[in-house]
Protein backbone atom coordinates (compact mmCIF):
# COMPACT_ATOMS: atom_id res chain seq x y z
CA UNK A 1 0.00 0.00 0.00
CA UNK A 2 1.56 3.61 -0.96
CA UNK A 3 0.32 5.56 1.74
CA UNK A 4 1.17 9.32 2.13
CA UNK A 5 2.10 10.18 5.70
CA UNK A 6 1.18 14.30 6.59
CA UNK A 7 2.89 15.48 9.78
CA UNK A 8 1.80 19.18 10.13
CA UNK A 9 2.76 21.48 12.41
CA UNK A 10 2.43 25.48 13.31
CA UNK A 11 3.98 26.71 10.19
CA UNK A 12 5.12 23.92 8.09
CA UNK A 13 4.38 20.31 6.52
CA UNK A 14 6.32 17.16 6.72
CA UNK A 15 5.35 14.39 4.37
CA UNK A 16 7.00 10.76 3.29
CA UNK A 17 5.50 8.65 0.75
CA UNK A 18 6.32 5.35 1.47
CA UNK A 19 5.26 1.67 0.34
CA UNK A 20 4.23 -0.04 2.88
CA UNK A 21 2.88 -3.90 3.61
CA UNK A 22 1.32 -4.64 6.65
CA UNK A 23 2.72 -6.58 9.01
CA UNK A 24 6.30 -5.89 8.66
CA UNK A 25 8.33 -3.26 10.26
CA UNK A 26 8.10 0.48 9.97
CA UNK A 27 11.86 0.59 9.06
CA UNK A 28 11.02 -2.11 5.77
CA UNK A 29 8.81 0.13 3.81
CA UNK A 30 10.67 1.96 1.09
CA UNK A 31 10.23 5.65 0.55
CA UNK A 32 9.16 6.64 -2.79
CA UNK A 33 9.58 10.22 -2.30
CA UNK A 34 9.29 12.85 0.64
CA UNK A 35 9.54 16.42 1.65
CA UNK A 36 9.02 19.70 3.28
CA UNK A 37 7.40 23.45 3.23
CA UNK A 38 8.78 25.65 5.59
CA UNK A 39 7.52 28.86 6.85
CA UNK A 40 4.09 29.14 5.54
CA UNK A 41 3.65 32.81 3.96
CA UNK A 42 5.03 34.73 1.07
CA UNK A 43 8.14 32.89 0.80
CA UNK A 44 7.12 29.39 1.94
CA UNK A 45 10.22 27.03 1.70
CA UNK A 46 9.96 23.41 -0.52
CA UNK A 47 12.13 20.88 -0.79
CA UNK A 48 10.94 17.60 -2.38
CA UNK A 49 12.65 14.97 -2.79
CA UNK A 50 11.61 11.72 -5.12
CA UNK A 51 14.22 9.13 -7.14
CA UNK A 52 17.24 10.61 -5.76
CA UNK A 53 16.75 14.07 -6.91
CA UNK A 54 15.66 17.26 -4.96
CA UNK A 55 13.53 20.29 -5.78
CA UNK A 56 14.05 23.52 -3.75
CA UNK A 57 12.02 26.71 -3.81
CA UNK A 58 10.70 29.64 -2.33
CA UNK A 59 7.03 29.88 -3.32
CA UNK A 60 3.67 31.81 -1.44
CA UNK A 61 1.97 29.49 0.07
CA UNK A 62 -0.25 30.61 2.40
CA UNK A 63 -1.54 28.30 4.48
CA UNK A 64 -1.97 24.31 5.66
CA UNK A 65 -4.64 24.01 3.20
CA UNK A 66 -2.80 24.89 0.57
CA UNK A 67 0.73 23.26 1.56
CA UNK A 68 -1.05 19.91 1.23
CA UNK A 69 -2.63 20.64 -1.66
CA UNK A 70 0.93 21.13 -3.22
CA UNK A 71 2.40 18.02 -2.04
CA UNK A 72 -0.96 16.13 -3.28
CA UNK A 73 -0.15 17.97 -7.02
CA UNK A 74 3.34 17.18 -6.61
CA UNK A 75 2.84 13.56 -5.81
CA UNK A 76 0.51 13.00 -8.54
CA UNK A 77 3.47 14.09 -11.28
CA UNK A 78 4.65 10.74 -10.42
CA UNK A 79 3.68 7.07 -11.26
CA UNK A 80 2.66 5.78 -8.14
CA UNK A 81 -0.67 6.73 -6.64
CA UNK A 82 -1.53 7.48 -3.53
CA UNK A 83 -3.34 4.54 -1.72
CA UNK A 84 -4.25 5.88 1.49
CA UNK A 85 -3.07 9.27 3.75
CA UNK A 86 -1.82 9.34 7.60
CA UNK A 87 -2.36 11.81 9.63
CA UNK A 88 -0.15 13.18 12.62
CA UNK A 89 -2.88 14.66 15.35
CA UNK A 90 -1.49 15.77 18.54
CA UNK A 91 -4.32 15.33 21.00
CA UNK A 92 -6.35 12.54 20.97
CA UNK A 93 -7.86 12.44 24.12
CA UNK A 94 -9.40 9.57 25.93
CA UNK A 95 -11.30 8.48 23.53
CA UNK A 96 -8.44 7.91 20.58
CA UNK A 97 -5.69 5.29 22.21
CA UNK A 98 -4.95 3.88 18.72
CA UNK A 99 -4.89 4.88 15.29
CA UNK A 100 -8.32 5.78 13.69
CA UNK A 101 -10.05 5.72 10.43
CA UNK A 102 -10.96 9.47 9.84
CA UNK A 103 -14.75 10.09 8.98
CA UNK A 104 -16.45 12.86 9.89
CA UNK A 105 -17.45 11.98 13.59
CA UNK A 106 -13.89 11.36 14.32
CA UNK A 107 -12.79 15.08 12.56
CA UNK A 108 -15.52 17.00 15.13
CA UNK A 109 -14.18 14.83 18.03
CA UNK A 110 -10.81 15.94 17.26
CA UNK A 111 -12.09 19.55 16.93
CA UNK A 112 -13.35 19.26 20.09
CA UNK A 113 -9.98 18.79 21.55
CA UNK A 114 -8.52 21.97 19.74
CA UNK A 115 -8.19 23.68 22.88
CA UNK A 116 -6.26 21.63 25.02
CA UNK A 117 -3.92 21.58 21.83
CA UNK A 118 -4.18 24.50 19.90
CA UNK A 119 -0.94 24.92 18.34
CA UNK A 120 -1.37 21.63 16.98
CA UNK A 121 -4.79 20.15 16.25
CA UNK A 122 -5.51 22.83 14.46
CA UNK A 123 -2.61 22.74 11.39
CA UNK A 124 -3.95 18.96 11.66
CA UNK A 125 -7.49 19.46 10.96
CA UNK A 126 -6.89 21.79 8.02
CA UNK A 127 -4.68 19.33 6.61
CA UNK A 128 -7.24 16.88 7.10
CA UNK A 129 -9.64 18.64 5.40
CA UNK A 130 -7.86 19.68 2.09
CA UNK A 131 -6.62 15.88 1.62
CA UNK A 132 -9.81 14.79 1.85
CA UNK A 133 -11.18 17.80 -0.52
CA UNK A 134 -8.82 16.83 -2.97
CA UNK A 135 -8.65 13.10 -2.65
CA UNK A 136 -12.14 12.19 -1.93
CA UNK A 137 -13.43 9.05 -0.64
CA UNK A 138 -11.96 6.66 -2.67
CA UNK A 139 -8.45 7.08 -0.98
CA UNK A 140 -9.11 6.47 3.19
CA UNK A 141 -7.49 8.08 5.54
CA UNK A 142 -6.15 7.90 9.23
CA UNK A 143 -5.51 9.65 11.94
CA UNK A 144 -2.35 8.84 14.12
CA UNK A 145 -2.53 10.13 17.71
CA UNK A 146 0.59 11.45 19.38
CA UNK A 147 -1.41 10.78 22.67
CA UNK A 148 -1.65 7.38 21.94
CA UNK A 149 1.46 5.62 23.03
CA UNK A 150 1.42 7.18 26.48
CA UNK A 151 -2.73 5.52 26.87
CA UNK A 152 -1.29 3.02 29.47
CA UNK A 153 0.59 4.95 31.25
CA UNK A 154 -0.45 3.72 34.89
CA UNK A 155 -3.05 5.43 37.26
CA UNK A 156 -0.57 6.70 39.68
CA UNK A 157 1.59 9.08 36.85
CA UNK A 158 -1.66 9.99 34.53
CA UNK A 159 -3.52 11.40 37.94
CA UNK A 160 -3.14 15.29 38.83
CA UNK A 161 -4.18 15.74 42.46
CA UNK A 162 -7.16 17.83 42.01
CA UNK A 163 -10.52 17.42 43.42
CA UNK A 164 -11.47 13.70 42.47
CA UNK A 165 -15.22 15.05 41.46
CA UNK A 166 -13.58 17.91 38.97
CA UNK A 167 -11.04 15.39 37.19
CA UNK A 168 -14.28 13.29 36.36
CA UNK A 169 -16.51 16.06 35.27
CA UNK A 170 -13.82 17.65 33.17
CA UNK A 171 -11.83 14.54 31.82
CA UNK A 172 -8.51 15.66 33.61
CA UNK A 173 -5.80 13.70 33.00
CA UNK A 174 -2.16 13.26 31.82
CA UNK A 175 -2.25 12.64 28.30
CA UNK A 176 1.41 12.88 26.96
CA UNK A 177 2.64 13.90 23.76
CA UNK A 178 5.72 12.71 21.31
CA UNK A 179 3.74 9.39 21.17
CA UNK A 180 5.05 9.04 17.85
CA UNK A 181 8.59 9.83 18.61
CA UNK A 182 8.56 7.27 21.21
CA UNK A 183 7.83 5.12 19.40
CA UNK A 184 10.06 4.91 16.49
CA UNK A 185 13.01 5.80 19.11
CA UNK A 186 11.87 3.07 21.27
CA UNK A 187 11.79 0.51 18.42
CA UNK A 188 15.36 1.91 16.79
CA UNK A 189 16.99 1.79 19.98
CA UNK A 190 15.78 -2.00 20.45
CA UNK A 191 17.23 -2.64 17.30
CA UNK A 192 20.44 -0.82 17.74
CA UNK A 193 21.02 -2.97 20.68
CA UNK A 194 19.89 -5.93 19.92
CA UNK A 195 17.37 -6.33 21.94
CA UNK A 196 13.54 -6.56 22.50
CA UNK A 197 11.77 -3.43 22.98
CA UNK A 198 9.45 -5.22 25.33
CA UNK A 199 12.81 -6.42 27.34
CA UNK A 200 14.38 -2.56 28.16
CA UNK A 201 13.82 0.01 30.29
CA UNK A 202 14.85 3.40 28.37
CA UNK A 203 14.60 6.95 29.58
CA UNK A 204 14.23 8.47 26.32
CA UNK A 205 14.20 12.46 25.88
CA UNK A 206 12.75 14.03 22.51
CA UNK A 207 14.07 17.50 22.55
CA UNK A 208 13.52 19.99 19.76
CA UNK A 209 11.50 23.40 19.71
CA UNK A 210 8.81 21.26 21.42
CA UNK A 211 10.80 18.65 24.34
CA UNK A 212 10.24 16.57 26.52
CA UNK A 213 11.05 13.53 28.41
CA UNK A 214 9.44 9.49 28.47
CA UNK A 215 10.21 6.68 31.15
CA UNK A 216 9.76 3.23 28.84
CA UNK A 217 9.31 0.07 30.31
CA UNK A 218 9.09 -2.98 28.36
CA UNK A 219 7.87 -0.88 25.34
CA UNK A 220 4.71 1.04 27.31
CA UNK A 221 5.34 4.48 29.01
CA UNK A 222 5.33 4.38 32.04
CA UNK A 223 5.30 8.17 32.70
CA UNK A 224 6.07 11.25 30.67
CA UNK A 225 6.99 14.91 31.39
CA UNK A 226 4.31 16.48 28.90
CA UNK A 227 0.51 16.46 30.50
CA UNK A 228 -3.03 17.71 29.78
CA UNK A 229 -1.35 19.66 27.22
CA UNK A 230 1.94 19.97 25.61
CA UNK A 231 3.21 22.82 28.08
CA UNK A 232 4.16 21.05 31.12
CA UNK A 233 7.04 19.49 31.28
CA UNK A 234 10.85 20.30 29.93
CA UNK A 235 11.79 24.05 28.58
CA UNK A 236 11.00 24.55 24.75
CA UNK A 237 11.28 26.93 22.18
CA UNK A 238 8.52 29.18 22.84
CA UNK A 239 6.78 26.76 25.98
CA UNK A 240 7.86 27.54 29.58
CA UNK A 241 7.75 23.71 30.74
CA UNK A 242 6.82 23.44 34.69
CA UNK A 243 5.50 26.49 36.50
CA UNK A 244 3.77 27.10 40.01
CA UNK A 245 -0.11 26.85 39.17
CA UNK A 246 -0.18 29.77 40.55
CA UNK A 247 1.45 32.06 38.36
CA UNK A 248 -1.51 31.89 36.00
CA UNK A 249 -3.54 33.66 38.88
CA UNK A 250 -0.46 35.75 40.01
CA UNK A 251 0.08 37.16 36.35
CA UNK A 252 -3.65 37.68 35.99
CA UNK A 253 -4.08 40.32 38.75
CA UNK A 254 -0.10 42.05 38.35
CA UNK A 255 -0.70 42.46 34.55
CA UNK A 256 -4.48 42.99 34.49
CA UNK A 257 -4.85 40.42 31.77
CA UNK A 258 -6.99 37.58 30.80
CA UNK A 259 -6.60 34.07 31.91
CA UNK A 260 -6.22 33.28 27.76
CA UNK A 261 -3.54 36.21 27.32
CA UNK A 262 -1.45 34.87 30.27
CA UNK A 263 -1.49 31.06 29.00
CA UNK A 264 -0.71 32.60 25.10
CA UNK A 265 2.46 33.81 27.22
CA UNK A 266 3.42 30.77 29.11
CA UNK A 267 3.04 29.06 25.13
CA UNK A 268 4.37 31.66 22.34
CA UNK A 269 6.74 33.85 24.23
CA UNK A 270 8.22 31.47 27.06
CA UNK A 271 10.96 28.92 27.20
CA UNK A 272 14.10 29.99 25.48
CA UNK A 273 12.89 32.98 23.60
CA UNK A 274 11.67 34.12 27.08
CA UNK A 275 14.54 33.55 28.85
CA UNK A 276 17.28 34.77 26.10
CA UNK A 277 15.08 37.37 23.63
CA UNK A 278 15.76 37.27 20.09
CA UNK A 279 15.87 33.75 19.01
CA UNK A 280 14.43 30.20 20.55
CA UNK A 281 17.11 28.20 18.41
CA UNK A 282 20.18 26.79 20.47
CA UNK A 283 22.44 27.24 17.51
CA UNK A 284 22.39 31.09 17.86
CA UNK A 285 21.99 30.94 22.21
CA UNK A 286 25.37 28.67 22.20
CA UNK A 287 26.83 30.95 19.54
CA UNK A 288 25.60 33.91 22.09
CA UNK A 289 26.17 32.23 25.32
CA UNK A 290 30.20 33.18 25.61
CA UNK A 291 29.18 37.46 25.92
CA UNK A 292 25.23 37.58 26.95
CA UNK A 293 24.39 36.20 29.98
CA UNK A 294 20.38 35.82 28.89
CA UNK A 295 21.61 33.22 26.27
CA UNK A 296 23.76 31.48 28.87
CA UNK A 297 20.84 31.65 31.29
CA UNK A 298 18.54 29.78 28.80
CA UNK A 299 20.49 27.10 27.81
CA UNK A 300 21.64 26.44 31.51
CA UNK A 301 17.88 26.37 32.13
CA UNK A 302 17.08 23.90 29.86
CA UNK A 303 19.70 21.78 30.71
CA UNK A 304 18.76 21.96 34.19
CA UNK A 305 15.56 20.74 33.88
CA UNK A 306 16.15 18.04 31.16
CA UNK A 307 18.70 16.36 33.82
CA UNK A 308 16.22 16.56 36.11
CA UNK A 309 13.79 15.03 34.43
CA UNK A 310 16.32 11.95 33.29
CA UNK A 311 17.40 11.60 37.07
CA UNK A 312 13.40 11.37 38.07
CA UNK A 313 13.00 8.70 35.57
CA UNK A 314 16.24 6.74 36.29
CA UNK A 315 14.37 6.50 39.46
CA UNK A 316 11.37 5.88 37.95
CA UNK A 317 12.49 2.81 36.04
CA UNK A 318 14.69 1.34 38.89
CA UNK A 319 17.96 1.71 36.84
CA UNK A 320 17.60 1.97 33.09
CA UNK A 321 19.30 -0.24 29.94
CA UNK A 322 19.55 3.10 27.72
CA UNK A 323 19.38 6.74 27.78
CA UNK A 324 18.16 7.99 24.11
CA UNK A 325 18.13 11.40 22.64
CA UNK A 326 16.39 12.05 19.71
CA UNK A 327 14.45 15.27 18.27
CA UNK A 328 16.33 17.91 16.66
CA UNK A 329 18.47 19.28 19.72
CA UNK A 330 18.69 15.77 20.57
CA UNK A 331 20.40 14.43 17.31
CA UNK A 332 22.65 17.36 16.41
CA UNK A 333 23.61 19.08 19.53
CA UNK A 334 25.97 16.84 21.00
CA UNK A 335 27.20 19.43 23.69
CA UNK A 336 23.99 19.64 24.89
CA UNK A 337 23.84 16.10 24.95
CA UNK A 338 27.11 16.12 27.16
CA UNK A 339 24.93 19.44 29.47
CA UNK A 340 22.39 16.93 29.91
CA UNK A 341 23.88 13.47 30.70
CA UNK A 342 27.06 14.51 31.57
CA UNK A 343 28.10 13.81 35.86
CA UNK A 344 25.93 10.35 36.02
CA UNK A 345 28.72 8.12 36.36
CA UNK A 346 27.60 7.62 39.90
CA UNK A 347 24.61 5.86 38.34
CA UNK A 348 26.52 3.84 35.80
CA UNK A 349 25.79 6.14 32.59
CA UNK A 350 28.84 7.99 30.90
CA UNK A 351 29.34 9.77 27.93
CA UNK A 352 32.36 8.68 25.75
CA UNK A 353 33.44 12.56 24.34
CA UNK A 354 34.14 11.79 20.52
CA UNK A 355 31.47 9.05 20.08
CA UNK A 356 29.53 11.78 21.13
CA UNK A 357 31.12 14.29 18.85
CA UNK A 358 30.65 12.60 16.11
CA UNK A 359 26.93 11.66 16.36
CA UNK A 360 25.45 14.39 14.48
CA UNK A 361 22.13 13.23 12.71
CA UNK A 362 22.62 9.79 12.57
CA UNK A 363 21.62 7.18 15.04
CA UNK A 364 24.74 5.78 17.43
CA UNK A 365 25.86 4.59 20.19
CA UNK A 366 27.46 7.66 22.23
CA UNK A 367 28.31 6.06 25.48
CA UNK A 368 31.52 4.92 26.84
CA UNK A 369 32.56 0.89 26.94
CA UNK A 370 32.32 1.09 30.41
CA UNK A 371 29.01 2.57 31.03
CA UNK A 372 26.24 0.27 32.50
CA UNK A 373 23.88 2.21 31.10
CA UNK A 374 23.85 2.94 27.27
CA UNK A 375 23.36 6.49 25.49
CA UNK A 376 22.35 6.57 21.95
CA UNK A 377 21.15 9.17 19.52
CA UNK A 378 18.19 7.80 17.40
CA UNK A 379 17.13 10.01 14.35
CA UNK A 380 13.59 11.09 14.47
CA UNK A 381 11.20 9.60 12.27
CA UNK A 382 7.42 10.23 12.82
CA UNK A 383 6.23 9.91 9.52
CA UNK A 384 7.62 6.35 8.84
CA UNK A 385 5.65 5.33 12.11
CA UNK A 386 2.28 7.49 10.55
CA UNK A 387 2.50 5.16 7.42
CA UNK A 388 2.70 2.12 9.48
CA UNK A 389 0.23 2.83 11.81
CA UNK A 390 -2.11 4.08 8.73
CA UNK A 391 -1.36 1.04 6.93
CA UNK A 392 -1.95 -1.47 9.75
CA UNK A 393 -4.64 0.55 10.65
CA UNK A 394 -6.70 0.09 7.31
CA UNK A 395 -5.88 -3.94 7.05
CA UNK A 396 -7.62 -4.48 10.32
CA UNK A 397 -10.59 -2.62 9.13
CA UNK A 398 -10.51 -4.54 5.76
CA UNK A 399 -10.08 -1.15 3.51
CA UNK A 400 -6.92 -1.80 1.01
CA UNK A 401 -7.41 2.02 -0.04
CA UNK A 402 -7.77 3.13 -3.99
CA UNK A 403 -5.79 2.00 -6.55
CA UNK A 404 -7.27 4.11 -9.07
Amino acid sequence: MNVLALNCGSSSVKFRFLAVEPGTPAAAAPALAGGTIERLGPRARLRFERGGRTEESDDPIADHAGAVGRVLAWLAEGSAPVEAVGHRVVHGGARFTAATPIDDAVLEAVEDLEPLAPLHNRPSLAGIRAARAALKPAVPMVAVFDTAFHARMPERAAHYAIPWALARRHGIRRFGFHGISYAWATARAAALLGRAADDLRLVVLHLGHGASAAAVRDGVSVDTSMGLTPLEGLVMGTRSGDIDPALIGFLVRAEGAGVAEVEAWLNERSGLVGLAGGSSDVRDLLDRERDDTRARLALEVFCHRARKYLGAYLAVLEGADAVVFTGGIGEHQPELRHRIAGGFAWCGLSLDPDRNLAARGRDGLISADNSSIRALVVTADEERVIAHETAACLARAGTTGSRS
